[in-house]
């Protein structure tokens, strides 16, 4: 079997856009990945035109081999826009593993060590009485785990990080007490604070108010996080935006964090998730996927989590509180089934998606930007 073509569509679905890769083979044998990089999938593209020009005519069963091919080939190594083009040929070449093979690709990660893999859903309203309200929506509907969204979470403009706090904390106590004890609560602050603000958050609350916080400061310096770990006791999840085993090589090894946001289109397939979940694994860090994307990264994601053992909770995005439209049925005629606040795992020959190409193709890319957002002051802060 050799490598035929690799096409790539970027179309509007849902909210946004998403970047999806076609691997094709000479024996009509076909599969399909998707890529994380959320906001610059044209840079992504460029990357995946470079590898297509050595791609073609090699054999795709070799995933492991292609995949250091492609990060080792140039000076520059590794890299987000690259390993967002990796990743994506990965979950295409195990696509097509498990179609010409007969068998899931979970089968190809080891076996399944579970038949439903526990999702978790994010409130769509900030803190207030409708953010309780959507919570206890969710619970009636089966959904334990739920993640919170801070003051500001939707401003275009502006945020404020004290203001922030001053007005999420309250609505965070008032959530753990309508909701009591068995709920798993956390929330995400998109790496918004600085070390200082993330402590001070945590430490107005009592303990055991949450569960996690997500992404609280940037990730550049693992140092700042171990200085924030000293601050708190909550338990942080974190990792969404690393691009490679080394770049969760501190967190794991110093013992930082407690879950693991991993994205599978972003670190570089399933070839190096594995790597990165076995190594989790080694330090009590559970795998906590970051899914924000379309069918084809759910159906990785699941296939992931179905085939490790230290697994908590993988992020989606559509639930009776938030519908965000990534999972067209038309585009997606066939994707993995939510039951209720659980994903089934698919059994059947590779990742358990279909796309109609030919519908993809009516879907145009639109250029589009995060906000730009300014403090008060107008200087600039995080998205």
């Amino acid at each position: 079997m050799k490598i035929t073509n690799i096409k790539t569509f970027i179309p509007w679905v849902g909210s946004r856009n998403q970047m999806l890769v076609k691997v094709e083979t000479d024996e009509g044998v076909y599969g399909w990945g998707e890529s994380g990089l959320s906001g610059r999938e044209q840079a992504v593209a460029g990357a995946m035109a470079h590898y297509r020009e050595f791609l073609l005519g090699r054999d795709p069963m070799r995933a492991g081999a292609l995949w250091q091919e492609m990060y080792r080939s140039q000076y520059f190594e590794g890299g987000r826009v690259l390993t967002a083009a990796i990743g994506a040929i990965d979950i295409a070449l195990h696509d097509i593993k498990g179609k010409a093979l007969g068998v899931p690709v979970y089968q190809l990660l080891g076996g399944k060590h579970r038949d439903r893999v526990p999702a978790f859903a994010t409130t769509a309203a900030e803190p207030g009485p409708e953010m309780i309200e959507q919570a206890q929506t969710l619970m009636a509907a089966g959904w334990n785990s739920i993640r919170f969204v801070p003051a500001g979470q939707h401003s275009r403009d502006r945020f404020e990080p004290r203001a922030s706090i001053a007005a999420t904390v309250p609505w965070m106590i008032k959530a753990r007490e309508a909701l009591g004890g068995e709920a798993v609560l956390g929330i995400d602050y998109h790496h918004r604070l600085s070390v200082a603000e993330a402590a001070s958050f945590c430490q107005r609350m009592p303990s055991g108010t949450l569960d996690y916080i997500e992404e609280p400061i940037r990730d550049e310096t693992p140092e700042a996080y171990e200085a924030l770990r000293r601050l708190t006791d909550v338990p942080f999840a974190i990792g969404e935006e690393f691009s490679s085993k080394w770049q969760f090589l501190p967190f794991i090894e110093r013992d930082i964090h407690q879950f693991n946001r991993l994205d599978i289109c972003n670190v570089g397939g399933f070839t190096e998730a594995m790597k990165v979940a076995g190594w989790s694994e080694a330090h009590y860090v559970d795998l906590m996927p970051h899914n924000p994307l379309g069918p084809v990264c759910t159906a990785a994601s699941v296939h992931l989590a179905a085939a490790v053992t230290n697994f908590s909770w993988l992020e989606c995005r559509h639930s009776p509180v938030e519908r965000l439209g990534f999972d067209n049925s038309e585009i997606f005629p066939v994707q993995v089934v939510l039951d209720g606040a659980t994903y089934v795992v698919p059994d059947v020959p590779g990742l358990g998606v279909e796309v109609d190409e030919e519908r993809l193709m009516r879907e145009p890319f639109r250029f589009s930007e995060p906000p730009h957002l300014r403090r008060e002051d107008g200087s600039f802060t995080n998205w």
